[in-house]
């Protein structure tokens, strides 16, 4: 297998887990009747399988010492990623698994758009062309087909 065949399934698989996490998470939900302590868990439980992993695999930590060399904004991700799994834990049972995860799909791309555009944190220059806003829009068109029907 080729090592672009492997990331074209490992990308794959990732999108396949974001309805299936996001429906386990809300079915945590209704069991802590909490989104954010559904996250809470959630997040605990891929917190000590990352640090297990790390120990298992022994990956040496990085020099805290050097942290205040890079962009105070590293951090966000975690935010991020709380923000992410608590809104999905709200959203399934609103609206669905195919509703959402188009709507998240199309977010994705337009934020994709102006990263890409821009070089913003870290990705390398992609200008905005008419292909690439016709693809997002297409992908809208795409969320109100799924939504409507």
């Amino acid at each position: 297998m080729s090592s672009t065949t492997f990331f074209l399934l490992m990308a794959l698989l990732t999108g396949i887990s974001v309805p299936t996490q996001a429906g386990i998470n809300a079915q945590l939900g209704l069991w802590t009747r909490s989104p954010v302590l559904a996250s809470t868990i959630s997040f605990m439980v891929g917190t000590l399988t990352l640090v297990l992993y790390s120990l298992i695999t022994r990956i040496p930590l990085p020099g805290f010492a050097t942290a205040g060399n890079h962009p105070w904004w590293i951090w966000v991700g975690g935010i991020l990623g709380a923000f992410f799994v608590t809104t999905t834990i709200i959203l399934v049972p609103k609206l669905g698994a195919t509703t959402m995860v188009a709507l998240i799909l199309a977010g994705q791309m337009f934020a994709s758009l102006l990263l890409d555009h821009f070089g913003l944190l870290g990705y390398p220059l992609h200008p905005i062309s008419l292909g690439r806003i016709a693809g997002v829009l297409m992908l809208c068109g795409g969320v109100w087909l799924v939504k409507t029907y």
